[in-house]
């Protein structure tokens, strides 16, 4: 081989690689998409700090998934029965950058920890709503207000 194709190989190498990688992404996000209870959002678990993530519920805790990632482990993990909805409120002026237009910020606490979650006013409903349905403490023990 010549001088110029070891780099114009490897650079194709590269770039396939790039391409496999979004690929994978994208494959990724689309099975996340047809599972039942699945939603995007952004969390925000320090102040200041939000990442894109899909969300999916289950039949015990809500699992946060990056937007961006081939990985299928979630990066937060909330038990159905610790988590507490403090309601929602429209996102402050220097949150608007930050999270997807038209979304509404869901005020949750968790262990004693305050989380904020970005998402539309209809998946709020949905997810008030599944808070809500069902036994948090055991079998047969429903949320005492």
């Amino acid at each position: 081989m010549n001088e110029l194709g070891i780099p114009v190989l490897i650079v194709l190498a590269a770039l396939l690689l790039v391409v496999m990688f979004l690929g994978a992404m994208g494959v990724r996000r689309i099975q996340l998409r047809r599972t039942l209870g699945t939603f995007d959002a952004s969390i925000s678990t320090a102040p200041g700090k939000w990442m894109m993530v899909v969300a999916r519920y289950g039949a015990g805790e809500l699992e946060f998934l990056k937007l961006f990632s081939v990985s299928p482990i979630a990066v937060h993990k909330f038990l159905r029965s610790s988590i507490e909805l403090n309601g929602w409120r429209k996102p402050a002026e220097e949150e608007k950058h930050l999270v997807q237009p038209g979304s509404v910020i869901v005020m949750v606490t968790y262990e004693g920890r305050e989380i904020l979650i970005a998402m539309d006013y209809g998946t709020y409903n949905g997810l008030s709503a599944w808070l809500e349905a069902g036994p948090v403490a055991g079998v047969g023990t429903w949320r005492q207000d």
